[in-house]
């Protein structure tokens, strides 16, 4: 069997064009880590892998997945399908997001912090993913804690879970602005 470096899948981007009938719809989809898992079996190691994919429409809607199987097609395959089955629709006002969130998985936390026009993403590997593929185009973020790429990108998922607009406060609270 061929020698696989995970650090050449580490950053691949796909951008899919799926043709429904009626309309056209882009998906964005980022591989954030490919890990290699190996068994030892009597004939040698036996290797597997893992894929963490970031799938979204680029309007709003994001989604994670996390795929296993013997070969990287495959198991990126699952992760993608998981990721569009789990996606969620987060608020994005003016390409950022109306208000400083944070969020949290395991020992990893994320800080969003909304960002002028002309910024950019100004993010790590697995944030940068998230936010691409929601749509956001100007953030500032911060990470403490682990930088394991599975637990960041379900902490800033969380805190992109987190935001509401103008709009929301006032329907939640029964006022009008």
């Amino acid at each position: 069997m061929a020698e696989f470096s995970s650090k050449s899948f580490f950053h691949l981007r796909r951008e899919v064009i799926q043709v429904s009938n009626e309309t056209e719809s882009k998906t964005v989809e980022r591989t954030v880590a490919v890990k290699r898992c190996a068994t030892v079996v009597k004939g040698g190691r036996r290797f597997s892998f893992a894929a963490m994919v970031v799938a979204g429409d680029g309007h709003g809607k994001v989604g994670w997945g996390y795929g296993k199987a013997n070969e990287v097609p495959p198991c990126v395959e699952k992760a993608t399908k998981q990721a569009l089955r789990t996606a969620v629709k987060v608020s994005v006002v003016n390409d950022t997001i109306a208000h400083q969130t944070s969020g949290s998985c395991g020992a990893s936390s994320v800080v969003l912090i909304p960002a002028g026009p002309g910024t950019g993403v100004i993010a790590g590997s697995a944030v940068r993913a998230v936010c691409e593929a929601a749509g956001i185009k100007n953030i500032l973020t911060k990470n403490y804690g682990s930088t394991n790429p599975v637990t960041v990108v379900k902490a800033t998922i969380r805190a992109l879970q987190n935001v509401r607009t103008k709009d929301d406060v006032a329907r939640l609270r029964g006022v009008q602005i």
